[in-house]
């Protein structure tokens, strides 16, 4: 693989099974990334040196996940110049994943986090694919191919739905 330009990272290898969404999508768009746990409570300094040098490694964005107070991508964009997109996980010590979303989603002026909803890494992966599409056409015909394929898939839900009526639908 090319050298990386999206970092993903987790609070925890719990948070894996919700973070490979991220890793699934910018495989499927071929965009060089890395993968690797990164505890804002468990290993700060490691978490301040990971911040505050991934821009000089070549990253380009940073998706973080965590899960119960979910510090993890706040303290990231506190220290890295470049855009954090954070992703909520409901983990065994969390609130219904409201204490997640909360976390991240409530950032101060000054230290903005991109926030996708919970457990939904695979926007996360979308949002930083985007991101590297303003400014790599490649990157961004395929996500203009993305988006028609989602745009297609929805129509020939709609015919069907169309000609066979809500009754029938969905019953094969």
């Amino acid at each position: 693989m090319d050298q990386a330009i999206v970092s993903i990272i987790m609070g925890s290898d719990s948070d894996l099974p919700v973070m490979r969404q991220a890793a699934d999508f910018l495989k499927q768009m071929e965009i060089p990334f890395e993968l690797t746990i990164v505890s804002a409570h468990r290993t700060p300094q490691r978490m301040f040196n990971f911040a505050k040098n991934a821009h000089q490694r070549g990253i380009k964005v940073i998706i973080a996940g965590a899960g119960g107070a979910a510090h993890l991508p706040g303290m990231v964009a506190s220290l890295s110049p470049l855009p954090v997109i954070g992703v909520p996980v409901k983990s065994s010590n969390s609130i219904d994943g409201w204490d997640s979303v909360l976390s991240i989603l409530q950032m101060p002026n000054g230290v903005p986090v991109a926030t996708v909803a919970l457990n939904a890494a695979k926007n996360a992966g979308i949002l930083a694919a985007q991101i590297i599409g303003s400014h790599n056409p490649e990157v961004s015909q395929k996500m203009l191919q993305y988006k028609q394929e989602l745009s297609d898939g929805v129509a020939v839900k709609y015919k069907r739905l169309e000609e066979q009526g809500y009754e029938e639908y969905r019953k094969e």
